[in-house]
This record gives C-alpha cells, structure tokens and sequence, in this order.
C-alpha cells in the first residue's frame, strides 16, 4: 500500500489532469450543433436519419489536459447514417456524403481554419480560442454483420448491436461495392468500460446529485469521475511524457485504456486502483507464437496490437513505458515527503507533478526543505507497492467467451 501523502498526492495529480466541465460542455455543444445542421430540411444526409455521437476519452471520461498550451483537445465523434448500409455505396461515397454536409456546415459557421480529410475522418478545426478539433468518423449500422461473424468464430455477441463500419481510404476497397468496411462499436465499447467501473459510477453519481439536491438523471456523466477513470488519466499523461519526440512509437490511448480496465478490481481509491492496474495489466496481453494480441472487449477479432508485428518498436515501447511507470510509482509510494514525490514522477508528468502538490496545499514544512531521514523513507517503503520484474505469462481477458 501506498503511503497516506502518496495517496493524496495521486487523488491531486487526477485532478490537475482533468479537463473542465466548460471543455465538455463545448464539445457536447458542438456536436449537438453539427447533428442540427444535419437534421435541417436541406440536408442531403437527412433522409438517410443521421446520428452524431461523441467517442474515445470524451465520452469515456479519460480526457487529459494537453501537455502544453500549444496543442488542442481532439474531439472523437461518429457520424452514423442508420438508414444506409454497406450494400448501399461504397466506402468513398459515404465518406464524402457526409464530408460535404460537414463542409457545408463550416462555411454557414464562417470558420477560418480549413477542413482537413484524414484516414477514417474528418476533421473540422475550430478557432485558436477553443482549443480543440474535431474528428468526424463516417459510419452505417453493421450489427447484423458484427453478429455473425462473432456467432461463426464463437464469442460473445452482447455488443454487436451498437456495432458499425466505417471508412479508410487507404483500403484497396475504398471505392468498391462491398461489404468488408473496417469495423467499430464505440458505445458498445463505452458501455463495456462502464460496467469495468463497477457500481462506483452509480454511487458516486447518486452522491454528487444529493449533494447539490438535484435527479441523478441532471448530473452529466462527465461530472462524475471513478478511480478507474481517474488512474487511466494518470497513466495516458505518464506516457504522454515519456515519448516526447516518440510520437509514432508510443502506447495508444485504447491498449492503456483496455488493458487497465481489465486489471481494475473494483478499487474505491485512486491510489489502490493505479497500483492494481500495474501490476496486473500485462497478464491479459495474449500470445499467439511471436504476435501478442489485445483483444477489443466488444469485437475480440480485432487486435489492438495487430501493428506491433509491423512495428515492433511500438511493442517494445509498451513494455519500456510499463517498466518506467512501474518503477516511478512504487519509489512514489514509498515516500512521505512532497519533494521527494514530485520528484518522482515530474520527468515524465512534466508541470502537473508540481501543481498538484500546490492542490494540496502548504504541507507541514516547506516543499523546499531538505528530503525526509532515510529512516523515515524506510518506514514508508515497508508498506510500499511492488511490481513483478519479470514479465507474466498472459491470460484471457475477462468478459470474453
């Protein structure tokens, strides 16, 4: 266990990590914007029902703060024509439907700052103020094919409802007429992460409506946050940190984000919750000979890791990150003193290692003042967390068939 200051301390670090009510009330504002455009009476998507739904960390609760002042918030959604399906076009045809309602949506709001087409998006760039873009992924409904092709390799067919496929323009079928579209299911996703969080969520849903004597139907799912949620955070800004100029090579947001919900034990405190994750979150990386395999919860044909094979120094980078974020917290853990816990992690927490100890407030001496006796460091490290130095052998994840 870690010591009550490194405790508070990570509780501090979560909350200088998190984005502000007002950021997710711009991106909801936003994309509920975008999905009136696309419901007015001229819209050439109108007939075909579109739904825009925000994903990725926003809509999981994980969001982190840039690293600095220069970078923006990157806004997931998905915009689903759900009456359309992947044997009424090609995957062209639906990304530049809704690409040119999404253009046309631009020039109504007189924005400056050009749309830009990515791989599997669109990204509209909102003003330098704002802060943030967001990338607008086109998608058709594909449950009936998610179910069954889950129903053939059998496994588990409870999120193919929500399932859809979207568009790569880098696919050699980009501009045929077939059925194979790369595939998706964010809320299935976000509903498996939830029940990951455990009935915490609830209560502590149910806790912030009390408080403010409000229905817990009018308190936004983003002013609740898990200790779950709040150790993913702390993880996603440790390696944002780490791989500073290592863009290409660093862990993605999902494979941090699963593997991390499968470790989860239904920890109340962040402290235990972080430590527990750690730990754990190896054992549910596969192995098929040399290919390591992270199984997407709701979809376990697709591997989260299917591109360390083609590049195994991003393989080797999630092991190097796990090291160092195993041996930065434990030497946290053991500590008592403010100093020598900034000290820990601020290599590769950068700034918010630093204001979240000024969120705590003044300590009982200075954060200046020389470090703790070794006797004491001694004391607290008897109670401190380790982590394996090997590597364990993978499991199966749970929740899979």
């Amino acid at each position: 266990m870690p010591t009550k200051t490194a405790e508070n301390y990570l509780a501090a670090l979560a909350d200088e990590l998190a984005i502000s009510d007002i950021r997710y009330e711009q991106a909801n504002k936003s994309y509920a914007s975008l999905g009136d455009w696309l419901h007015r009476p001229a819209s050439k998507v109108l007939q075909f029902d579109p739904e825009i739904y925000v994903q990725g960390s926003f809509r999981l609760g994980t969001a982190i703060r840039p690293l600095t002042e220069e970078e923006e918030y990157d806004v997931d959604s998905v915009c689903v024509l759900r009456l359309l399906s992947t044997s009424h076009l090609t995957q062209w045809q639906l990304k530049h439907l809704v690409g040119d309602e999404i253009k046309a949506y631009h020039r109504s709001q007189s924005m400056v700052k050009s749309v830009e087409e990515g791989n599997r998006c669109w990204v509209l760039p909102y003003a330098n103020e704002a802060q943030f873009h967001m990338d607008i992924v086109p998608a058709v409904p594909n449950s009936s094919r998610q179910k069954a092709l889950l129903e053939t390799a059998g496994y588990d067919t409870r999120w193919a409802e929500t399932a859809i496929a979207i568009t790569d323009r880098r696919l050699p079928n980009y501009n045929e007429q077939t059925n194979q579209w790369p595939r998706s299911n964010p809320k299935g996703y976000a509903e498996w992460f939830r029940l990951r969080m455990g009935p915490i969520f609830e209560q502590r849903r149910k806790f912030v409506a009390e408080a403010i004597r409000a229905s817990v139907e009018d308190i936004p799912e983003y002013r609740v946050r898990t200790p779950l949620q709040s150790a993913i955070m702390i993880l996603k800004r440790h390696r944002d940190g780490m791989f500073v100029g290592r863009y290409d090579e660093r862990p993605i947001s999902v494979i941090i984000t699963t593997l991390a919900s499968h470790a989860y034990n239904g920890e109340e405190r962040i402290a235990d919750a972080l430590y527990t994750i750690l730990e754990g979150m190896d054992r549910y990386i596969e192995r098929n000979g040399n290919v390591r395999i992270i199984r997407n919860p709701t979809d376990p044909l697709e591997n989260f890791a299917d591109k360390w094979p083609l590049y195994p120094e991003r393989e080797k980078a999630f092991f190097e990150w796990l090291a160092q974020a195993r041996r930065d917290f434990e030497y946290l853990g053991q500590q008592v003193d403010r100093r020598r816990i900034v000290e820990a992690v601020k290599p590769h927490m950068g700034v918010a290692a630093e204001r979240a100890a000024t969120r705590l407030g003044p300590s009982s001496g200075s954060m200046l003042r020389p470090a703790a006796s070794a006797a004491i460091i001694g004391a607290g490290a008897a109670s401190a967390p380790a982590f394996p130095s090997t590597r364990r052998e993978p499991t199966s994840p749970k929740g899979f068939a």
